[in-house]
């Protein structure tokens, strides 16, 4: 398989990519990340974009999020929120799994708002669902579909017994 190739290859992964519980809150419109790939201090923020930046696209497909390399000779993060403000973040000689605790808990949903979600999208309000405890008893209630034969008679031709059955002269 081509994408098992590579660094790593369980990043581009989706059960990897899903796993993440990195759901930014709805005021957050841009993340960048400024670093260097060789300096020693900007190990964390490196191994934050290898392994975790990729779980945040996914999670967040409305955030716009890029990556500024041999820029700044101090790592940072900064936050752009919907109303203009901004957030610098230093993850100067950080690990990577202080800058992930950081962001989760400073600019992403609380997990028991996350689950709440869940549950509202798996909720049974989708006008597509019928039968039992749904909107809509039978799918006949829709408009352009064949009603129930109990309501009004299928046309013969749409019945069993006189499509399949033998034809005596």
């Amino acid at each position: 398989m081509p994408f098992m190739k590579g660094r790593a290859p369980i990043r581009r992964t989706l059960q990897y990519l899903e796993s993440s519980r990195l759901v930014l809150k709805d005021r957050v419109k841009v993340v960048t990340v400024n670093y260097n790939p060789i300096a020693d201090h900007h190990k964390g923020a490196r191994d934050f974009v290898f392994w975790h930046l990729p779980q945040l696209q996914y999670k967040n497909p409305n955030v716009q999020i890029a990556t500024f390399k041999n820029l700044t000779p101090t790592p940072f993060l900064r936050i752009f929120f919907e109303n203009g403000e901004d957030v610098l973040v230093d993850v100067d000689s950080k690990p990577c799994p202080d800058i992930h605790d950081h962001i989760k808990k400073v600019f992403c949903k609380p997990d028991s708002q996350l689950e709440e979600e869940a549950i509202e999208r798996k909720s049974l309000d989708n006008p597509a669902n019928f039968g039992w405890g749904c909107d809509r008893q039978c799918i006949c209630e829709i408009p352009g579909q064949v009603p129930c034969p109990g309501v009004v008679p299928l046309p013969k031709i749409m019945r069993g017994k006189y499509k399949f059955g033998l034809e005596v002269d």
